[in-house]
């Protein structure tokens, strides 16, 4: 049976949480994924988000936590509220309050954008 929007969102959601970043995109990301950062950047294809994401993420040196707050769904959106903090390679602290509202479509993720909570 195929899973509904909310059972997708918690699956993602899970994966995320526990720390599975890269692994929730490649599962949950269309190829035509396009992603909006807070300041407006667009990145725009799965191999361009997924590079981008696994940049990010070799850059982190440890995770101190990513707290799934919230969450909810309806018809093809979704939104996750998120506490992430990371010790990075090069000294610096990355602290997050990120809202993710996610477009979906046939089980796939089309669209996401963060925003600062």
């Amino acid at each position: 049976m195929e899973k509904n929007l909310q059972e997708l969102v918690e699956d993602m959601n899970e994966m995320v949480s526990n720390g599975h970043l890269t692994k929730a995109a490649e599962m949950y990301f269309a190829p035509t994924i396009k992603t909006i950062e807070f300041d407006g950047r667009v990145t725009e294809g799965k191999g361009a988000v997924m590079k981008k994401l696994n940049e990010f993420v070799n850059s982190i040196q440890r995770v101190k936590q990513i707290k799934l707050l919230r969450s909810a769904s309806n018809d093809t959106a979704s939104f996750s509220e998120y506490i992430l903090d990371f010790d990075m390679k090069d000294g610096s602290n990355v602290y997050l309050h990120e809202i993710v509202r996610s477009l979906w479509e046939n089980g796939q993720v089309i669209e996401e954008r963060y925003f600062k909570g």
